[in-house]
């Protein structure tokens, strides 16, 4: 029995998903009651999508699947999925059903009902991301930062990373499903780096140093005691420091594509320091422009996998975030970040997440984070992206992770 085989035999024989019925008990894809022609193996190839929705497909279960582990070329399969997306109206730029895991395989990411539930109404919409207060504290130096607090339950800190916006990342497909996930767990404290989203952005010169003086500051303006705090990318670093720094208030730490080192500080060879020096010359080059090819290059690298749409959200991102003298100087400090001393004066819990083949930041450095704290678990997500999307199979494993570790034995 072939695993498509398998699939279909645990799985239900009639999937719906918006107007469509996939039903291969008769071996057909309607919708409404219009009878879509598609041939043998394109319906394989959808149906095997279909059946396993809940994760990613590889090439190699396709090619096995489909076409009985026969060689076949990689044109093959390329034809049979823009075939089936084409029965769907989809195509491979908007990518609403079948999305391209690259390099790897596909994925169904349409809504799918089994045939039992066809017949009811729709399931309910997904809980609304609880409302959040926004509100204003001032840094020792004057600088005016923003936070934003919103949902109940034990408090997670989120140290400031580069591209937020209070009041639109709750609107963004760049941040709202990590908002949402973490606003319904916990009281959820986030807030914009000086020089970023509703935090002032003529504020001259900023440090490493003013990034983790201005967590304290939040901190203290929430009033909080004992938290939780997540870093995410360079926002990793800024979290390590003030867990070293203030070991009483920091119960658990938890780091996502975080880093020890910046690229200036770990570039080895004159590959990598040129790679680090284009970073710089293209913010400064394009920045600011209104031709998103410049940004783009930065939505490949932290979204691989993203499509189109996700790669457009992520450049109106950049743009409402920060000015492009601002990012020119993000990215030098950014390169300049060096905390594996203080690495080893972290005391509390730590959980470090990494994508398994992040392009931005590669796993070797999560890695290195994972070796430089004391007793800290490393978990490799199976994903290409170093802001992990809504619908990839590895954002449920990091929020059942971060729970699982949070919550405790």
């Amino acid at each position: 029995m072939s695993s498509a085989d398998s699939a279909l035999s645990s799985s239900p024989r009639v999937w719906c998903f918006d107007d469509y019925v996939l039903d291969a008990a008769r071996y057909e894809l309607r919708s409404g009651e219009t009878v879509i022609k598609v041939e043998p193996q394109v319906f394989d190839v959808l149906t095997l999508l279909v059946s396993n929705h809940d994760r990613f497909v590889t090439k190699e279960e396709l090619f096995d699947s489909v076409w009985g582990g026969r060689f076949v070329g990689e044109a093959a399969l390329t034809s049979r999925i823009k075939a089936a997306r084409r029965a769907l109206g989809d195509d491979g730029e908007s990518q609403r059903y079948i999305r391209t895991v690259r390099g790897r395989g596909y994925q169904f990411v349409g809504r799918v009902r089994d045939a039992q539930t066809a017949g009811t109404p729709e399931a309910e919409p997904e809980a609304p991301i609880p409302a959040q207060h926004i509100a204003f504290t001032r840094a020792a130096d004057g600088v005016r930062l923003a936070y934003a607090v919103s949902g109940d339950g034990p408090p997670l800190v989120k140290a400031a990373n580069w591209m937020t916006h209070l009041s639109y990342d709750s609107e963004s497909p760049v941040w709202r499903h990590g908002v949402r996930e973490m606003s319904l767990r916990y009281r959820f404290v986030r807030y914009d780096e000086r020089g970023c989203g509703l935090s002032d952005w003529d504020v001259g010169a900023f440090t490493f140093d003013d990034w983790v003086t201005d967590l304290e500051t939040v901190v203290d303006a929430v009033g909080l005691d004992r938290f939780a705090l997540l870093g995410v990318s360079q926002g990793g670093a800024v979290a390590v420091a003030y867990a070293a720094r203030h070991p009483d208030h920091v119960s658990h730490l938890v780091l996502c594509g975080a880093y020890a080192r910046g690229r200036a500080v770990r570039a080895q060879n004159e590959d990598e320091k040129r790679a680090a020096a284009l970073d710089l010359e293209l913010a400064r080059v394009g920045w600011g422009r209104d031709d998103p090819a410049f940004r783009q290059v930065f939505a490949a690298q932290f979204r691989p996998d993203g499509t189109r749409e996700d790669w457009a959200a992520f450049d109106q991102l950049q743009r409402r975030t920060t000015s492009p003298e601002n990012a020119v100087h993000f990215l030098e400090e950014f390169g300049r970040i060096d905390v594996r001393e203080l690495c080893a004066q972290v005391r509390c819990p730590t959980l470090v997440l990494h994508s398994r083949d992040d392009r931005r930041v590669p796993l070797r450095y999560g890695e290195e984070l994972a070796a430089l704290i004391p007793d800290a678990r490393l978990v490799a997500l199976p994903s290409n992206n170093h802001l992990l999307t809504a619908t990839e199979p590895a954002w449920p494993m990091f929020c059942d992770e971060v729970a699982a570790f949070l919550r405790g034995p």
